[in-house]
């Protein structure tokens, strides 16, 4: 069962793994993100930030969309962080399990506006978030647990 899908540039990081973990306890955290998987270096040092007692696992786009629709996840309380929205997206359209995605953190870039203090879109993003909304997935802001959760609207 998926617990959350989020979206946070960072990946694991304090946030993610002190606050959200805790909040959500889950017993597995999936890192879907084709770059990760490639870089050895970046797989060591997420491994050194997981919570103790949590499995990591670390799969590209494609990899993880076939493990969550395989039902190789489903016994899993499933924390799944992708580093953007496209991402989560095809996460979100392809994998009926996804019901919400959280906008916790996206680095602001050229082409981005801000939509919050911690997250910044391009135009076409936000089209993307509008469409996975109209398909029935819930699109919200939420950088910590204890903020306020802010329904995403696109402008």
């Amino acid at each position: 069962m998926i617990v959350l899908l989020r979206v946070d540039h960072r990946l694991l990081h304090g946030q993610v793994v002190f606050s959200w973990c805790s909040a959500l306890n889950p017993d597995c955290i999936l890192v879907a993100n084709d770059e990760v998987v490639k870089d050895e270096l970046r797989k060591t040092t997420l491994r050194l930030s997981k919570p103790a007692g949590t499995k990591l696992v670390m799969k590209s786009i494609d990899d993880s969309i076939a493990a969550i629709n395989s039902g190789r996840t489903d016994k899993y309380h499933l924390f799944v962080v992708v580093s953007n929205v496209c991402d989560a997206v095809r996460l979100a359209t392809e994998c009926a399990q996804v019901h919400e995605i959280d906008l916790g953190g996206t680095k602001p870039v050229e082409g981005t506006h801000k939509v919050s203090k911690m997250v910044s879109l391009t135009d076409e993003e936000e089209g993307m978030l509008s469409s996975v909304q109209g398909q029935g997935v819930d699109v919200f802001i939420q950088s910590v647990p204890s903020d306020a959760r802010t329904e995403f609207r696109a402008r």
